[in-house]
């Protein structure tokens, strides 16, 4: 229950790194409807919906988006680039574009929300990523424009903070467009384990809350299961909660909290 005089939080699902193609039938059935349940105002898929980007599993990605409450706010991963074909050189987003949305750098103004996601995954990278300039630009150009109360929030496949093969090209750039626009969440996948953390953005007394979501529902787990988060925002914290899943169905795990905006 709200307290009196408290808006109620604005509520986020994230989820990440589907995988149609490699994932399990219960864990798609089960999971709209834990997402569902927690009335989200926004649910963020941060990458890599099917497994080796073929028509059929942007279909079946497609089924599985349309039964996630909406509004809906998807970014392309590396997964959904085709791997090795003469698509991906002549039409790598034809497919994510035709199935999935037409934006590959989405914006969604809600009530007390702006949200942009960018992608990250261009044809010529296999792993890492790259924010371009131009992309930078417009963190600083959208989220900065954002009104002093709402929660401005960036979703990217790549987590920026990621080294070695996963890393993200552009990262010093993206991280200044951060700091400039007063970003409060940064949304990623790609890793397939969930974790969350209060980051300072280098070179700058900038804070923001970063949420890497885990594989919702694809078989490539890397020894923690099946998970997704919801995160929850009102004027005076930022709540991340796991969400795993178990025999029983869907279960509360880690929950981490920070004050907003510190």
């Amino acid at each position: 229950m709200t307290a009196p005089g408290r808006r109620a939080p604005l509520v986020v699902a994230h989820l990440s790194d589907l995988h149609l193609g490699a994932h399990d039938p219960d864990a798609v059935e089960s999971v709209v409807a834990d997402v569902a349940a927690v009335r989200p105002a926004l649910t963020v898929v941060t990458g890599d919906c099917t497994m080796r980007a073929r028509v059929h599993q942007f279909r079946q990605a497609r089924e599985l988006l349309d039964r996630l409450p909406g509004p809906l706010l998807v970014v392309l991963g590396n997964h959904d680039v085709p791997l090795v074909s003469a698509a991906r050189l002549v039409a790598p987003y034809r497919r994510y574009r035709r199935l999935v949305r037409s934006d590959l750098d989405p914006v969604v103004r809600l009530p007390g929300l702006t949200a942009l996601g960018l992608h990250t995954a261009p044809a010529w990278r296999w792993k890492s990523g790259r924010v371009s300039r131009r992309q930078s630009d417009a963190v600083v150009a959208v989220l900065g424009a954002a009104t002093p109360e709402a929660v401005r929030m960036l979703a990217l496949h790549h987590p920026p903070r990621a080294t070695g093969p996963a890393r993200l090209a552009g990262r010093g750039r993206l991280f200044r467009a951060l700091a400039a626009a007063r970003v409060d969440l940064l949304l990623a996948g790609h890793t397939h384990l969930p974790a969350a953390a209060l980051v300072r953005v280098p070179g700058t007394a900038h804070r923001l809350v970063e949420v890497v979501a885990g594989t919702a529902v694809s078989r490539r787990t890397r020894g923690v299961g099946r998970s997704w988060t919801v995160i929850r925002v009102d004027e005076q914290a930022v709540v991340v909660e796991e969400r795993h899943q178990a025999a029983s169905g869907w279960l509360s795990g880690h929950t981490q909290c920070w004050p907003r905006r510190p």
